[in-house]
């Protein structure tokens, strides 16, 4: 099951959380509970006060309706008098409502039923009337006794019931809270120490790769979460940088090992070719006849022609230029000495004199100086272009190499894939030495604009 680093750390309060909502649930259900308990009282204790109400009105009226009869006539005010204490029956009959143990039966309609037999204003006859008004009054009282029972025994249950409630919260309420703590420290504890023992591996695997020592961290078979992404990404990069590391080592070998044909050709072959210069020189000299001494010289045209052809070889293979004058003079003189011609096209060289304050390795210097070179003979080679600009300058914490032409330009394919030995010889290059390469329009109202930018530390 795959639980992300947010739900994690969410899980804890999300735990706290639901055991106090649960909680709130239960203290409002015993609310509730206490609620219709007290209703149901309210509702016994307004039963009795009508069963109460009801009977004195059936008794008075009962009485008057007597003494009506007796008399044989009835005065206004006290057929009004009947008239109230009849609907002040009905009313108090209106206002019982069902609880408990009468809440199945039908003893408040039937005594509804047995009030509108009453009805004054049907003139009943005597003997029936008290036979009415008996079994009324006879119903009433046992529907009084049924609720002072109920009532009293409510009364009890209502009071045992509030000390049990507020014991039963007040033991639940602390039990959830101790339990929501003790759960939320818990899963907190648990994965506040997983995620920090895993950070503290990435960590220090972090900081092993950036003290140099390049073994490769471990990656998990799964990825459950966002640290199981980053030990991922960083076991990539790490691979990545092994290799890197690799091509920068390669390269800095390769051209460790052509500083040294280089030097060996200077004072090996170099130094014996020009002993054979000079013999053929004094040789030449000393000839008699001019036939012979024309072959010599011819000889020596050649011998100088092949001595000059090493220097260059030698210089291709370790510039001396680059370790005595730096990369902006090496630079100028490789332009100066292969790109000045009347049939090459015409160039610009700016060097930001900040340059040569920078601290860059032999590895670097070399690697620029080379990447230079390439660009500039894409630029001879492909570019069929008038102008041309080589740019060495330094902005905020990079050093910029651009080479800007106003020729024919790179294809779309070409600018994306960056297809040829020659565009990916340059990116191999640049990428041994941490830089990044691009290739993009010119300034120029046409051509392509090469540019590496390599960061540097002062």
């Amino acid at each position: 099951m795959r639980i992300t680093v947010k739900q994690q750390v969410l899980l804890a309060p999300a735990i706290v959380l639901i055991l106090l909502i649960m909680l709130l649930a239960f203290m409002q259900y015993t609310y509730w509970d206490l609620a219709h308990k007290r209703h149901e009282v309210k509702a016994v204790g307004t039963t009795f006060v009508a069963l109460a109400e009801a009977d004195m009105a059936a008794r008075r009226l009962h009485v008057l309706l007597r003494s009506m009869q007796h008399n044989g006539m009835a005065a206004p005010e006290d057929m009004a008098l009947v008239a109230d204490l009849y609907e002040h029956l009905l009313n108090a009959i209106n206002r019982m409502e069902p609880f408990g143990p009468i809440k199945g039966s039908r003893l408040i309609s039937r005594l509804q039923n047995m009030a509108e037999n009453l009805n004054p204003a049907d003139s009943p006859e005597i003997e029936n009337m008290a036979e009415s008004f008996a079994r009324f009054r006879a119903e009433l009282s046992t529907l009084s006794n049924a609720t002072q029972i109920y009532r009293n025994r409510l009364r009890l249950i209502h009071e045992q019931d509030i000390n049990q409630m507020v014991e039963r919260t007040a033991v639940v309420s602390m039990s959830v809270l101790v339990l929501a703590i003790a759960l939320g420290l818990l899963v907190s504890a648990y994965f506040s120490r997983r995620i920090l023992n895993r950070i503290q591996l990435l960590s220090s695997n972090a900081v092993r790769i950036a003290d140099g020592k390049l073994e490769l961290p471990p990656a998990p078979d799964h990825i459950r979460d966002e640290l199981d992404t980053l030990a991922v990404s960083i076991n990539r990069m790490t691979k990545r940088l092994i290799r890197v590391v690799s091509t920068e080592k390669l390269l800095e070998g390769a051209e460790e090992e052509r500083r040294r044909i280089a030097m060996d050709l200077h004072d090996q072959s170099l130094s014996d070719l020009s002993t054979i210069l000079r013999g053929l020189q004094n040789l030449s000299a000393e000839l008699p006849d001019d036939a012979p001494r024309e072959k010599a010289q011819k000889l020596e045209l050649e011998l100088e022609r092949a001595i000059a052809n090493l220097r260059d070889i030698m210089n291709n293979l370790h510039p001396q230029t680059l370790d005595i004058l730096g990369l902006g003079a090496a630079l100028e003189a490789h332009l100066e000495d292969h790109c000045y011609s009347d049939d090459l096209p015409e160039y610009h060289l700016y060097i930001d004199p900040a340059v040569s304050q920078l601290k860059l390795g032999r590895l670097k210097q070399l690697t620029l100086y080379r990447i230079a070179i390439e660009a500039v003979q894409n630029v001879l080679k492909h570019a069929d272009a008038s102008r041309y600009e080589v740019s060495l300058e330094v902005r905020e914490k990079e050093l910029i190499l651009s080479v800007e032409d106003n020729g024919k330009g790179l294809s779309d394919d070409s600018f994306h894939s960056g297809s040829g030995r020659g565009l990916n010889n340059i990116r191999e290059r640049a990428r041994a030495i941490t830089a990044e390469v691009s290739w993009k329009p010119s300034r120029f109202s046409t051509g392509t604009r090469f540019e590496l930018t390599l960061p540097y530390q002062s």
